[in-house]
């Protein structure tokens, strides 16, 4: 039965993670991509059909053709960034995952309420940029990789200073800058098992506030007219210590029992809470990304924690298959399919 489906991604983020999984749990896969890409993805071969169109945001001119093709949708940060949560939802390409999520996700205030509910420390919001007493970092609505994020040091005027490069970015939030380790936690929730998984962690490489940090301080006096950026440009493996898996646990469980709240039937398949881990060994969640996150690209093979779970390679990739695959033999791909 499960010859029936094929799993199916836009070409971009996670997708070659996503069909390698896809591969290895026995599916047929569809990348949807760009000209200029096709040649990635037949060099890697994990796809077996790949679908040409002009721009991602031609993606609704394919969608009769994945339905026809009895496609399962697997969404990840581009396809979210490049369609749009408001014309994902009115897609209707099988979609793997919980569409009346994406809404919580998208709105910096909304995902707040979330993320505030379930218990968890949060960074302090400033209402306004005269509230700002002390170093802030200014973020902007949806999933954008870091794009447009500045950081502010000297209150409302450094505030109003940088303010003016993003005329047309209206939609921002003021977040208190928290001091620590950034570490991103990924997990996992099947409503087949009824359980939260933590998968793996990372961190990610950033320009180039990161490029700026290896430089002395001294040195960096001179490059004051350079603003920071926080564009992810890559991740690197963090394993976490093994008294702080009970903690980071609760909070994905947390996250996700409030989600079945706030958006029946709640959050599921992969998901990250972003989070920066202080000296007395608090987390601080920033947000969460309520989907696959690039940074499970680094465990394509698995990881330390996936490797106890399993006997066998288990990437996030893999493991949403592996959910598809036990949902269509079970017969309850309406648990997963939102």
């Amino acid at each position: 039965m499960a010859k029936k489906y094929k799993i199916a991604t836009l070409g971009s983020h996670s997708a070659l993670q996503i069909l390698k999984g896809a591969k290895d749990e026995g599916f047929e896969t569809i990348v949807v991509c760009p000209k200029s890409r096709v040649k990635l993805y037949k060099l890697f071969g994990v796809a077996d059909k790949i679908i040409e169109v002009d721009d991602f945001s031609d993606f609704s001119k394919v969608e009769n053709q994945l339905i026809s093709e009895n496609a399962i949708m697997i969404p990840h940060g581009s396809y979210i960034s490049y369609i749009g949560h408001k014309r994902v939802e009115k897609s209707k390409v099988l979609y793997y995952g919980n569409k009346k999520i994406l809404k919580w996700e998208a709105d910096r205030n909304l995902e707040r309420k979330w993320l505030k509910n379930s218990g968890l420390k949060l960074p302090r919001i400033y209402k306004s940029p005269k509230d700002i007493d002390k170093e802030v970092i200014v973020k902007f609505h949806g999933a954008l990789g870091g794009k447009g994020f500045f950081f502010v040091s000297n209150g409302e005027v450094d505030f109003n200073r940088k303010i003016t490069r993003h005329e047309k970015d209206k939609d921002y939030i003021i977040q208190e800058y928290i001091i620590g380790v950034p570490i991103y936690i990924h997990y996992f929730y099947s409503p087949i098992t009824k359980k939260v998984e933590i998968m793996s962690c990372d961190r990610r490489y950033e320009s180039n506030v990161d490029s700026i940090g290896r430089i002395s301080a001294r040195d960096q006096m001179a490059l004051q007219e350079i603003d920071p950026s926080y564009v992810v440009v890559g991740n690197f493996t963090v394993t976490l210590r093994e008294s702080l898996l009970p903690k980071a646990l609760e909070m994905g469980e947390r996250v996700v029992k409030e989600s079945q709240k706030i958006a029946p039937p709640g959050l599921l398949g992969p998901f990250c809470l972003e989070t920066c881990l202080t000296p007395d060994q608090n987390f601080y969640v920033f947000e969460i990304s309520a989907r696959i996150v690039a940074g499970t690209n680094l465990y394509i093979n698995g990881s330390p924690l996936t490797q106890i779970n399993y006997d066998e390679p288990m990437s996030t990739g893999r493991r949403i298959a592996r959910d598809i695959k036990q949902a269509i033999e079970t017969d309850q791909l309406d648990k997963i399919l939102k």
